[in-house]
Protein backbone atom coordinates (compact mmCIF):
# COMPACT_ATOMS: atom_id res chain seq x y z
CA UNK A 1 0.00 0.00 0.00
CA UNK A 2 0.94 3.50 -0.38
CA UNK A 3 2.77 5.54 2.30
CA UNK A 4 1.56 9.34 3.00
CA UNK A 5 -2.04 9.51 1.52
CA UNK A 6 -3.17 12.28 4.20
CA UNK A 7 -1.51 14.94 6.45
CA UNK A 8 0.11 13.37 9.62
CA UNK A 9 1.76 14.99 12.33
CA UNK A 10 5.68 14.18 13.25
CA UNK A 11 7.07 14.85 16.62
CA UNK A 12 8.85 17.37 15.59
CA UNK A 13 7.43 19.79 13.62
CA UNK A 14 5.57 19.14 10.29
CA UNK A 15 7.47 16.97 7.55
CA UNK A 16 7.46 17.24 3.89
CA UNK A 17 5.66 14.22 1.92
CA UNK A 18 7.84 13.68 -0.75
CA UNK A 19 5.95 14.66 -4.00
CA UNK A 20 4.54 11.82 -6.27
CA UNK A 21 6.68 11.21 -9.18
CA UNK A 22 4.55 12.69 -12.90
CA UNK A 23 3.23 9.67 -14.48
CA UNK A 24 5.74 10.03 -17.53
CA UNK A 25 7.92 7.81 -19.10
CA UNK A 26 10.59 9.60 -18.00
CA UNK A 27 13.12 7.16 -15.45
CA UNK A 28 14.31 8.50 -12.40
CA UNK A 29 17.46 10.91 -11.84
CA UNK A 30 20.40 8.10 -11.03
CA UNK A 31 21.17 7.75 -7.12
CA UNK A 32 17.90 8.26 -6.29
CA UNK A 33 15.98 6.41 -3.39
CA UNK A 34 13.23 4.36 -4.90
CA UNK A 35 10.43 4.62 -2.53
CA UNK A 36 7.02 3.36 -1.73
CA UNK A 37 4.64 5.16 -3.44
CA UNK A 38 6.31 6.90 -5.96
CA UNK A 39 5.64 5.77 -9.45
CA UNK A 40 8.10 4.93 -11.86
CA UNK A 41 8.16 3.69 -15.65
CA UNK A 42 8.97 0.43 -16.35
CA UNK A 43 10.28 -2.18 -18.74
CA UNK A 44 9.15 -6.05 -18.31
CA UNK A 45 11.58 -8.23 -18.82
CA UNK A 46 10.61 -11.33 -18.06
CA UNK A 47 8.42 -13.39 -15.71
CA UNK A 48 8.67 -14.71 -12.41
CA UNK A 49 7.30 -18.91 -11.16
CA UNK A 50 3.91 -17.27 -9.97
CA UNK A 51 3.61 -15.46 -13.34
CA UNK A 52 3.90 -11.70 -11.96
CA UNK A 53 6.14 -9.92 -14.19
CA UNK A 54 9.76 -9.12 -13.65
CA UNK A 55 11.43 -5.35 -14.39
CA UNK A 56 14.14 -3.15 -12.86
CA UNK A 57 14.25 0.10 -11.59
CA UNK A 58 17.96 0.66 -10.97
CA UNK A 59 18.91 -2.61 -10.68
CA UNK A 60 16.58 -3.53 -8.03
CA UNK A 61 14.22 -5.94 -9.22
CA UNK A 62 10.61 -5.14 -9.17
CA UNK A 63 7.61 -8.30 -9.28
CA UNK A 64 4.62 -6.57 -11.08
CA UNK A 65 1.43 -8.60 -11.07
CA UNK A 66 -0.50 -8.36 -14.29
CA UNK A 67 1.93 -7.82 -16.23
CA UNK A 68 4.08 -9.16 -19.63
CA UNK A 69 7.44 -9.57 -20.91
CA UNK A 70 7.92 -7.19 -23.61
CA UNK A 71 4.79 -4.21 -21.70
CA UNK A 72 6.55 -1.06 -20.69
CA UNK A 73 4.19 1.03 -18.11
CA UNK A 74 3.67 3.22 -15.29
CA UNK A 75 3.97 1.11 -11.98
CA UNK A 76 3.50 2.59 -8.37
CA UNK A 77 5.63 0.80 -5.44
CA UNK A 78 4.01 -1.07 -3.10
CA UNK A 79 7.19 -2.18 -0.89
CA UNK A 80 10.85 -2.10 -1.34
CA UNK A 81 13.37 -4.89 -0.02
CA UNK A 82 16.91 -4.56 -0.08
CA UNK A 83 16.64 -7.07 -2.83
CA UNK A 84 13.53 -6.81 -4.73
CA UNK A 85 10.50 -4.55 -4.37
CA UNK A 86 6.89 -5.24 -5.62
CA UNK A 87 4.79 -2.77 -7.55
CA UNK A 88 0.71 -1.88 -9.10
CA UNK A 89 1.03 -1.25 -12.95
CA UNK A 90 -0.73 1.91 -13.42
CA UNK A 91 -0.93 2.56 -17.12
CA UNK A 92 0.46 0.55 -20.03
CA UNK A 93 2.61 3.13 -22.05
CA UNK A 94 3.25 0.54 -24.60
CA UNK A 95 2.12 -2.87 -24.39
CA UNK A 96 4.08 -5.75 -25.33
CA UNK A 97 3.69 -7.17 -28.87
CA UNK A 98 2.73 -10.95 -27.21
CA UNK A 99 -0.31 -9.14 -25.06
CA UNK A 100 -3.59 -10.09 -25.67
CA UNK A 101 -7.30 -9.24 -24.02
CA UNK A 102 -7.81 -12.14 -21.44
CA UNK A 103 -10.56 -13.44 -22.87
CA UNK A 104 -12.97 -14.57 -19.15
CA UNK A 105 -14.08 -11.54 -17.52
CA UNK A 106 -12.64 -12.14 -14.40
CA UNK A 107 -9.21 -13.46 -15.73
CA UNK A 108 -7.82 -9.89 -13.87
CA UNK A 109 -9.02 -11.22 -10.39
CA UNK A 110 -9.25 -14.80 -10.37
CA UNK A 111 -6.26 -16.91 -9.29
CA UNK A 112 -6.62 -19.60 -11.47
CA UNK A 113 -5.15 -18.66 -14.81
CA UNK A 114 -1.81 -16.05 -14.13
CA UNK A 115 -1.13 -16.36 -18.03
CA UNK A 116 -4.09 -15.20 -19.89
CA UNK A 117 -3.15 -11.52 -21.15
CA UNK A 118 -0.17 -13.55 -23.24
CA UNK A 119 -0.24 -14.84 -26.33
CA UNK A 120 0.20 -18.60 -26.07
CA UNK A 121 2.93 -19.15 -28.76
CA UNK A 122 4.47 -17.15 -26.01
CA UNK A 123 3.56 -18.74 -23.16
CA UNK A 124 5.28 -22.23 -25.07
CA UNK A 125 8.29 -20.10 -25.96
CA UNK A 126 8.32 -18.66 -22.01
CA UNK A 127 7.89 -22.31 -20.39
CA UNK A 128 10.95 -23.62 -22.53
CA UNK A 129 12.99 -20.62 -21.48
CA UNK A 130 11.92 -21.25 -17.51
CA UNK A 131 13.24 -25.13 -18.17
CA UNK A 132 15.91 -24.24 -20.12
CA UNK A 133 17.25 -21.55 -17.45
CA UNK A 134 16.61 -24.54 -14.30
CA UNK A 135 18.66 -26.55 -15.57
CA UNK A 136 21.46 -23.97 -16.37
CA UNK A 137 20.96 -22.11 -13.05
CA UNK A 138 19.93 -25.35 -10.08
CA UNK A 139 21.30 -28.21 -12.01
CA UNK A 140 24.74 -26.63 -13.92
CA UNK A 141 23.15 -28.01 -16.95
CA UNK A 142 23.39 -25.85 -20.00
CA UNK A 143 24.44 -28.00 -22.29
CA UNK A 144 21.28 -30.15 -22.21
CA UNK A 145 18.74 -30.08 -25.18
CA UNK A 146 15.80 -28.73 -24.14
CA UNK A 147 13.25 -29.45 -27.15
CA UNK A 148 10.23 -26.81 -27.89
CA UNK A 149 7.36 -27.48 -25.58
CA UNK A 150 4.75 -30.27 -27.10
CA UNK A 151 1.47 -27.42 -26.89
CA UNK A 152 -2.07 -27.94 -27.35
CA UNK A 153 -3.45 -27.31 -30.90
CA UNK A 154 -6.51 -25.59 -28.57
CA UNK A 155 -5.77 -24.65 -25.06
CA UNK A 156 -9.01 -24.10 -23.62
CA UNK A 157 -12.18 -26.14 -22.14
CA UNK A 158 -8.55 -29.14 -20.87
CA UNK A 159 -9.50 -29.51 -17.28
CA UNK A 160 -11.25 -32.75 -16.43
CA UNK A 161 -11.59 -31.71 -12.81
CA UNK A 162 -13.30 -28.59 -10.90
CA UNK A 163 -12.51 -27.53 -7.51
CA UNK A 164 -15.08 -24.96 -6.02
CA UNK A 165 -14.88 -23.64 -2.77
CA UNK A 166 -18.05 -22.12 -1.53
CA UNK A 167 -19.15 -19.00 0.86
CA UNK A 168 -22.75 -17.94 1.62
CA UNK A 169 -22.46 -13.79 -0.36
CA UNK A 170 -26.14 -11.74 1.12
CA UNK A 171 -27.79 -15.22 1.36
CA UNK A 172 -26.91 -16.73 -1.24
CA UNK A 173 -23.86 -19.15 -2.59
CA UNK A 174 -21.01 -17.60 -4.20
CA UNK A 175 -18.93 -19.79 -6.04
CA UNK A 176 -15.47 -19.35 -8.10
CA UNK A 177 -12.16 -19.71 -7.40
CA UNK A 178 -10.36 -18.14 -4.55
CA UNK A 179 -8.42 -14.48 -5.83
CA UNK A 180 -4.79 -14.62 -6.21
CA UNK A 181 -3.06 -14.44 -2.87
CA UNK A 182 -6.29 -14.52 -0.79
CA UNK A 183 -9.26 -16.84 0.43
CA UNK A 184 -11.55 -14.51 -1.05
CA UNK A 185 -13.84 -15.96 -3.57
CA UNK A 186 -14.65 -14.71 -6.84
CA UNK A 187 -17.79 -15.67 -7.67
CA UNK A 188 -17.92 -17.04 -11.25
CA UNK A 189 -21.03 -18.79 -13.60
CA UNK A 190 -17.93 -20.62 -16.31
CA UNK A 191 -14.28 -21.27 -16.42
CA UNK A 192 -12.63 -21.01 -19.68
CA UNK A 193 -10.34 -23.88 -19.07
CA UNK A 194 -13.03 -26.06 -17.27
CA UNK A 195 -14.84 -28.82 -18.83
CA UNK A 196 -18.04 -27.56 -19.77
CA UNK A 197 -19.70 -30.64 -18.28
CA UNK A 198 -17.87 -29.30 -15.46
CA UNK A 199 -18.64 -26.30 -15.38
CA UNK A 200 -22.74 -27.05 -16.15
CA UNK A 201 -22.62 -29.52 -13.12
CA UNK A 202 -21.18 -27.28 -10.88
CA UNK A 203 -24.05 -24.70 -11.46
CA UNK A 204 -26.66 -26.86 -11.08
CA UNK A 205 -24.78 -27.77 -7.68
CA UNK A 206 -24.80 -24.46 -6.83
CA UNK A 207 -28.70 -23.48 -7.56
CA UNK A 208 -29.61 -26.87 -5.33
CA UNK A 209 -27.59 -25.75 -2.64
CA UNK A 210 -29.58 -22.20 -3.09
CA UNK A 211 -32.76 -23.55 -3.56
CA UNK A 212 -32.73 -25.79 -0.24
CA UNK A 213 -30.93 -23.25 2.08
CA UNK A 214 -28.45 -25.51 2.85
CA UNK A 215 -25.63 -24.02 5.41
CA UNK A 216 -22.62 -22.64 3.98
CA UNK A 217 -19.35 -23.62 5.28
CA UNK A 218 -17.63 -20.00 6.99
CA UNK A 219 -13.41 -20.18 6.59
CA UNK A 220 -13.36 -17.64 9.53
CA UNK A 221 -15.58 -19.57 11.84
CA UNK A 222 -15.44 -23.34 11.31
CA UNK A 223 -19.55 -23.27 11.28
CA UNK A 224 -21.59 -24.51 8.19
CA UNK A 225 -21.54 -27.23 6.27
CA UNK A 226 -20.43 -27.29 2.66
CA UNK A 227 -17.14 -26.64 1.95
CA UNK A 228 -16.19 -27.47 -1.36
CA UNK A 229 -18.56 -28.38 -4.59
CA UNK A 230 -15.88 -30.83 -6.32
CA UNK A 231 -16.83 -32.07 -9.96
CA UNK A 232 -14.81 -34.63 -11.98
CA UNK A 233 -15.98 -35.37 -15.74
CA UNK A 234 -14.76 -38.57 -18.35
CA UNK A 235 -13.34 -37.03 -21.73
CA UNK A 236 -14.42 -40.71 -22.73
CA UNK A 237 -17.73 -40.79 -21.82
CA UNK A 238 -18.77 -37.43 -20.93
CA UNK A 239 -19.96 -38.38 -17.41
CA UNK A 240 -19.35 -36.77 -14.60
CA UNK A 241 -19.20 -37.45 -10.21
CA UNK A 242 -20.11 -34.72 -8.13
CA UNK A 243 -18.46 -34.71 -4.64
CA UNK A 244 -19.44 -32.52 -1.89
CA UNK A 245 -16.98 -31.32 0.28
CA UNK A 246 -18.64 -30.98 4.12
CA UNK A 247 -17.83 -29.93 7.73
CA UNK A 248 -19.60 -32.84 9.03
CA UNK A 249 -21.44 -35.81 8.37
CA UNK A 250 -24.55 -34.05 8.14
CA UNK A 251 -25.96 -32.82 5.22
CA UNK A 252 -29.18 -30.89 5.57
CA UNK A 253 -31.64 -31.64 2.48
CA UNK A 254 -29.38 -34.49 1.12
CA UNK A 255 -32.12 -35.94 -0.65
CA UNK A 256 -33.80 -33.50 -2.75
CA UNK A 257 -30.05 -32.32 -3.68
CA UNK A 258 -29.22 -36.01 -4.64
CA UNK A 259 -32.44 -36.18 -6.33
CA UNK A 260 -31.86 -32.67 -8.27
CA UNK A 261 -28.25 -33.75 -8.91
CA UNK A 262 -29.12 -37.59 -10.38
CA UNK A 263 -31.92 -35.78 -12.83
CA UNK A 264 -28.53 -34.65 -15.02
CA UNK A 265 -27.77 -37.02 -17.46
CA UNK A 266 -24.60 -36.54 -17.49
CA UNK A 267 -24.32 -37.67 -13.41
CA UNK A 268 -23.69 -40.72 -12.67
CA UNK A 269 -22.27 -40.97 -9.12
CA UNK A 270 -22.84 -38.17 -6.15
CA UNK A 271 -20.20 -38.23 -3.50
CA UNK A 272 -19.58 -37.02 0.15
CA UNK A 273 -16.16 -35.98 1.43
CA UNK A 274 -16.53 -35.23 5.36
CA UNK A 275 -13.76 -33.06 6.38
CA UNK A 276 -14.50 -31.48 9.75
CA UNK A 277 -10.77 -30.40 10.29
CA UNK A 278 -9.86 -26.56 10.13
CA UNK A 279 -7.87 -26.70 7.10
CA UNK A 280 -6.75 -25.70 3.53
CA UNK A 281 -7.01 -29.30 2.50
CA UNK A 282 -9.89 -29.70 0.54
CA UNK A 283 -10.53 -33.36 1.32
CA UNK A 284 -11.20 -35.05 4.63
CA UNK A 285 -10.68 -38.96 5.23
CA UNK A 286 -13.99 -40.09 4.99
CA UNK A 287 -15.73 -40.50 1.82
CA UNK A 288 -19.60 -41.84 1.05
CA UNK A 289 -21.40 -42.87 -1.93
CA UNK A 290 -24.87 -41.24 -1.76
CA UNK A 291 -26.23 -42.39 -5.29
CA UNK A 292 -24.90 -44.12 -7.74
CA UNK A 293 -21.58 -45.37 -9.07
CA UNK A 294 -18.24 -45.55 -7.39
CA UNK A 295 -15.66 -44.95 -9.22
CA UNK A 296 -15.93 -42.76 -12.99
CA UNK A 297 -14.13 -44.46 -15.38
CA UNK A 298 -12.35 -42.59 -18.23
CA UNK A 299 -9.37 -43.45 -20.81
CA UNK A 300 -5.73 -42.80 -21.30
CA UNK A 301 -4.88 -44.27 -24.85
CA UNK A 302 -5.98 -47.61 -24.70
CA UNK A 303 -6.20 -48.04 -21.61
CA UNK A 304 -9.19 -47.33 -18.99
CA UNK A 305 -9.44 -46.38 -15.53
CA UNK A 306 -11.57 -46.41 -12.94
CA UNK A 307 -11.33 -43.23 -10.75
CA UNK A 308 -12.26 -42.82 -7.40
CA UNK A 309 -13.94 -39.63 -5.65
CA UNK A 310 -10.25 -38.72 -3.88
CA UNK A 311 -7.97 -40.75 -6.38
CA UNK A 312 -5.31 -38.85 -8.28
CA UNK A 313 -5.89 -38.87 -12.33
CA UNK A 314 -3.97 -36.55 -14.75
CA UNK A 315 -6.43 -33.32 -15.35
CA UNK A 316 -6.03 -32.66 -19.20
CA UNK A 317 -6.78 -36.22 -20.94
CA UNK A 318 -5.92 -34.75 -24.22
CA UNK A 319 -2.39 -33.69 -23.39
CA UNK A 320 -1.56 -36.57 -21.19
CA UNK A 321 -1.47 -39.02 -23.90
CA UNK A 322 1.16 -36.39 -25.38
CA UNK A 323 3.05 -36.91 -22.28
CA UNK A 324 2.97 -40.62 -21.74
CA UNK A 325 3.35 -41.55 -25.53
CA UNK A 326 7.03 -39.16 -25.01
CA UNK A 327 7.81 -41.26 -21.48
CA UNK A 328 7.33 -44.78 -23.72
CA UNK A 329 9.54 -43.51 -26.52
CA UNK A 330 12.34 -41.89 -23.91
CA UNK A 331 11.69 -45.61 -21.98
CA UNK A 332 12.85 -47.40 -26.00
CA UNK A 333 10.39 -50.28 -25.11
CA UNK A 334 11.26 -53.35 -27.33
CA UNK A 335 8.88 -55.94 -25.52
CA UNK A 336 11.59 -57.30 -23.59
CA UNK A 337 12.21 -54.96 -21.30
CA UNK A 338 11.43 -54.99 -17.39
CA UNK A 339 10.26 -51.37 -16.28
CA UNK A 340 10.08 -49.66 -12.80
CA UNK A 341 7.23 -47.33 -11.99
CA UNK A 342 8.55 -45.52 -8.95
CA UNK A 343 5.67 -42.98 -7.31
CA UNK A 344 3.84 -44.80 -9.22
CA UNK A 345 0.42 -43.56 -7.96
CA UNK A 346 -2.68 -44.87 -9.42
CA UNK A 347 -0.55 -46.94 -12.21
CA UNK A 348 -1.64 -44.70 -14.92
CA UNK A 349 2.02 -44.75 -16.21
CA UNK A 350 3.43 -48.22 -15.41
CA UNK A 351 -0.88 -49.42 -17.36
CA UNK A 352 0.07 -47.37 -20.48
CA UNK A 353 3.44 -49.07 -20.73
CA UNK A 354 2.21 -52.75 -20.09
CA UNK A 355 1.62 -53.28 -23.37
CA UNK A 356 5.72 -52.50 -24.76
CA UNK A 357 7.09 -54.19 -21.87
CA UNK A 358 7.84 -58.15 -20.59
CA UNK A 359 6.86 -56.55 -17.02
CA UNK A 360 6.07 -53.38 -15.41
CA UNK A 361 6.63 -53.11 -11.20
CA UNK A 362 5.27 -50.28 -9.66
CA UNK A 363 5.96 -48.74 -6.46
CA UNK A 364 3.72 -46.56 -4.63
CA UNK A 365 4.38 -45.50 -0.47
CA UNK A 366 -0.06 -44.72 -0.35
CA UNK A 367 -1.83 -47.89 0.12
CA UNK A 368 -5.11 -46.55 -1.11
CA UNK A 369 -2.96 -45.73 -4.40
CA UNK A 370 -1.58 -49.00 -5.16
CA UNK A 371 -5.16 -50.79 -4.49
CA UNK A 372 -6.24 -48.50 -7.35
CA UNK A 373 -4.09 -49.10 -9.63
CA UNK A 374 -4.33 -52.96 -9.06
CA UNK A 375 -8.12 -52.34 -9.67
CA UNK A 376 -7.47 -50.90 -12.97
CA UNK A 377 -4.61 -53.75 -13.94
CA UNK A 378 -7.79 -56.26 -13.23
CA UNK A 379 -9.84 -54.03 -15.02
CA UNK A 380 -8.12 -53.97 -18.41
CA UNK A 381 -6.70 -57.38 -18.06
CA UNK A 382 -3.22 -56.50 -17.58
CA UNK A 383 -1.42 -59.56 -16.07
CA UNK A 384 2.49 -58.17 -16.67
CA UNK A 385 1.86 -55.58 -14.13
CA UNK A 386 2.00 -55.78 -10.36
CA UNK A 387 2.43 -53.33 -7.67
CA UNK A 388 3.93 -52.87 -4.04
CA UNK A 389 3.11 -50.54 -1.44
CA UNK A 390 6.51 -48.92 0.02
CA UNK A 391 8.62 -45.77 -0.02
CA UNK A 392 11.31 -46.83 -2.90
CA UNK A 393 14.40 -46.42 -1.35
CA UNK A 394 13.29 -48.91 0.98
CA UNK A 395 11.59 -51.23 -1.41
CA UNK A 396 13.73 -51.60 -4.43
CA UNK A 397 17.06 -53.14 -2.41
CA UNK A 398 14.85 -55.59 -1.40
CA UNK A 399 14.08 -56.71 -5.36
CA UNK A 400 17.60 -56.56 -6.10
CA UNK A 401 18.84 -58.54 -3.66
CA UNK A 402 16.29 -60.95 -4.10
CA UNK A 403 18.03 -61.07 -7.95
CA UNK A 404 15.41 -58.99 -9.91
CA UNK A 405 17.12 -56.34 -12.37
CA UNK A 406 15.28 -53.55 -14.68
CA UNK A 407 16.22 -52.19 -17.79
CA UNK A 408 14.03 -48.93 -17.48
CA UNK A 409 12.96 -46.81 -14.38
CA UNK A 410 10.18 -44.24 -15.04
CA UNK A 411 10.15 -41.56 -11.55
CA UNK A 412 7.12 -39.27 -11.73
CA UNK A 413 7.39 -37.75 -8.44
CA UNK A 414 5.65 -34.56 -6.48
CA UNK A 415 6.30 -31.10 -6.91
CA UNK A 416 9.34 -31.21 -4.27
CA UNK A 417 10.99 -34.49 -6.53
CA UNK A 418 12.87 -37.17 -5.15
CA UNK A 419 14.41 -38.35 -2.22
CA UNK A 420 17.79 -38.54 -2.29
CA UNK A 421 17.55 -42.13 -1.07
CA UNK A 422 15.35 -42.98 -4.40
CA UNK A 423 18.27 -41.50 -6.62
CA UNK A 424 21.04 -43.54 -4.81
CA UNK A 425 18.80 -46.42 -4.53
CA UNK A 426 18.83 -46.44 -8.52
CA UNK A 427 21.84 -46.23 -8.83
CA UNK A 428 23.05 -48.91 -7.18
CA UNK A 429 20.05 -51.23 -8.48
CA UNK A 430 22.07 -50.45 -11.60
CA UNK A 431 18.80 -49.08 -14.07
CA UNK A 432 20.66 -48.30 -17.51
CA UNK A 433 18.13 -45.74 -18.62
CA UNK A 434 15.84 -43.65 -16.55
CA UNK A 435 12.76 -41.46 -17.82
CA UNK A 436 12.11 -38.65 -15.17
CA UNK A 437 8.75 -37.09 -15.50
CA UNK A 438 8.22 -33.86 -14.10
CA UNK A 439 6.19 -31.46 -12.84
CA UNK A 440 8.48 -28.52 -11.42
CA UNK A 441 11.32 -27.41 -13.82
CA UNK A 442 13.80 -26.59 -10.45
CA UNK A 443 13.14 -29.60 -8.56
CA UNK A 444 13.99 -31.53 -11.87
CA UNK A 445 17.20 -29.40 -12.32
CA UNK A 446 18.31 -30.01 -9.47
CA UNK A 447 17.50 -34.25 -9.35
CA UNK A 448 19.40 -34.17 -12.62
CA UNK A 449 22.19 -32.65 -11.19
CA UNK A 450 22.08 -35.33 -7.98
CA UNK A 451 21.82 -38.16 -11.03
CA UNK A 452 24.34 -36.76 -12.62
CA UNK A 453 26.88 -36.81 -9.92
CA UNK A 454 25.61 -40.86 -9.64
CA UNK A 455 26.58 -41.76 -13.61
CA UNK A 456 23.82 -40.48 -15.26
CA UNK A 457 24.11 -38.22 -18.33
CA UNK A 458 20.91 -36.53 -19.46
CA UNK A 459 20.09 -36.59 -23.19
CA UNK A 460 17.26 -34.78 -23.79
CA UNK A 461 14.29 -32.85 -22.17
CA UNK A 462 11.20 -32.62 -23.45
CA UNK A 463 8.62 -29.86 -21.74
CA UNK A 464 4.89 -30.61 -22.46
CA UNK A 465 2.15 -27.93 -21.84
CA UNK A 466 -0.60 -30.00 -19.36
CA UNK A 467 -1.76 -26.76 -18.09
CA UNK A 468 -2.08 -23.63 -20.74
CA UNK A 469 -3.16 -20.23 -19.28
CA UNK A 470 -1.49 -21.04 -15.95
CA UNK A 471 2.56 -20.96 -14.88
CA UNK A 472 2.87 -24.95 -14.56
CA UNK A 473 5.00 -27.07 -17.31
CA UNK A 474 5.41 -30.48 -17.47
CA UNK A 475 8.94 -32.48 -18.75
CA UNK A 476 10.39 -35.50 -19.54
CA UNK A 477 14.03 -35.97 -19.07
CA UNK A 478 15.53 -38.84 -20.88
CA UNK A 479 18.43 -40.27 -19.24
CA UNK A 480 21.44 -43.02 -19.93
CA UNK A 481 24.05 -44.43 -17.32
CA UNK A 482 27.36 -43.25 -18.60
CA UNK A 483 29.44 -46.32 -17.78
CA UNK A 484 27.32 -48.49 -20.47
Amino acid sequence: MGQGRGPRRARMGRRERAPRRAATAEPPAKGEAIRVGLQYPMAIEDLDAAGDGVGRVHGLVVFVPGAVPGDYGLVEMESVARRHGRGRLLRLLRPSPDRVAPPCPVADRCGGCQLQALDYQAQLRWKERRVREALRRIGGLASVPVMPVLGMADPWRYRNKAQYPVAAVDGHVAMGFYARGTHDIVDANDCLIQDPLNVEVANLARSLLDEHRVPIYDEGTGQGVVRHVVVRSSRAHRTAMVILVTNGPHLPAREAVVRGLAAHPAVVSVVQNINPRRTNVIFGDETRILWGASHLEDRIGPVRFLISPRSFFQVNGQQVEVLYEQARRDAGLTGGERVLDAYCGVGTIALYLAAGAREVVGIEAVPDAVADAQRNARHNGIHNARFLVGRVEDVLPGLVQAGQRFDVAVLDPPRRGCDPAVLEALARAGVPRLVYVSCHPESLARDLARLASLGYDTEQVQPVDMFPMTTHIEAVARLRRRDL
